[in-house]
């Protein structure tokens, strides 16, 4: 028997094994073959459309968007229920697209005002993985609000594997938000952000702890993650934790803060290491300090 022929037997009784052996998350009807790969694409129309001067390619913003929703229709009917509620969240999301743009324009002098390296907002649109990542999940946003299984994650997935932003769908986040450099930020599906926020690097917006019921499952659906108010700075490495903890307005977090407390608005916040014997609280406009390790 020849080695090729060996090879070919040893393929074919695997493939038998695998198939008996099905994870039961992959044992529905649905074929999820290719879908990672039209999800990408389907994100990356429909920045094509709202920035056609800054596309890969030269499109039109019509031709992006023709193409976007076979591909959404496509997507969309692997995991709704009906083809009806599928030309129902087709239709949501392109009356959605004007406000979606709107947003993306607030972020982009957001990161125009905010950063002194910025040049133009071509620049940014070009150049700033925050701003793909931001682009992306006010997208998947929508249609996570939509309540459409699986392709809202996989688009923000999609530009947390291109940028090292992962930013939930799930989460709610104001107009002109700004993250600067980007790498390492996380933001949990029930953060809430208000307007003028600005994070920088290795920022975690987290969860605490998880709930667990009778059965000792985590349960799910309910809020994890914190509240950050309008205009707060936080700084490089800084985690804040907790679904009770609110971030009041105007306060700057320090870098390498861990906050699992709320903080009032207007106050800073610095790790012990920084302030040394710093007083615990002052107002933010006459040298204020507050030290995370007192919290």
């Amino acid at each position: 028997m020849s080695m090729d022929h060996m090879l070919m037997l040893s393929i074919a009784r695997v493939a038998q094994e695998l198939e008996k052996n099905e994870a039961p998350a992959a044992a529905d009807t649905v074929d999820f073959s290719a879908y990672r790969t039209r999800a990408e694409k389907l994100t990356d129309l429909l920045i094509d459309a709202l920035f056609p001067r800054h596309a890969v390619e030269a499109v039109t913003r019509e031709s992006s968007l023709v193409r976007a929703v076979e591909l959404l229709e496509i997507c969309l009917n692997a995991v709704l229920p009906s083809p009806e509620r599928t030309e129902e969240v087709l239709l949501t999301l392109l009356d959605s697209l004007p406000e979606v743009r709107r947003q993306l324009q607030t972020d982009l002098k957001a990161a125009y005002q905010g950063d002194p390296a910025a040049t133009s907002l071509d620049e940014v649109i070009l150049c700033y993985p925050a701003f793909t990542a931001i682009s992306t999940y006010r997208l998947a946003h929508v249609l996570y609000l939509q309540k459409v299984p699986l392709l809202p994650r996989l688009m923000t997935e999609y530009a947390h594997r291109l940028t090292g932003i992962d930013i939930h769908p799930g989460a709610t986040i104001g107009d002109s938000f700004f993250i600067d450099h980007g790498t390492g930020v996380v933001i949990g599906e029930t953060t809430t952000i208000g307007t003028g926020v600005k994070l920088y690097q290795h920022v975690t917006l987290g969860a605490k702890s998880f709930e667990v019921g009778e059965d000792g499952t985590l349960v799910k659906g309910i809020k994890r993650h914190p509240d950050i108010g309008d205009r707060v700075v936080v700084y490089s490495g800084a985690t804040i934790l907790g679904g009770n903890t609110h971030i009041g307005n105007d306060c700057v977090i320090g870098g390498s803060v861990w906050l699992t407390h709320s903080v009032e608005a207007g106050k800073m916040v610095l790790a012990r290491s920084a302030v040394l014997d710093a007083p615990l609280t002052r107002d933010i406009m006459s040298d204020p300090v507050l030290d995370s390790a007192m919290l």
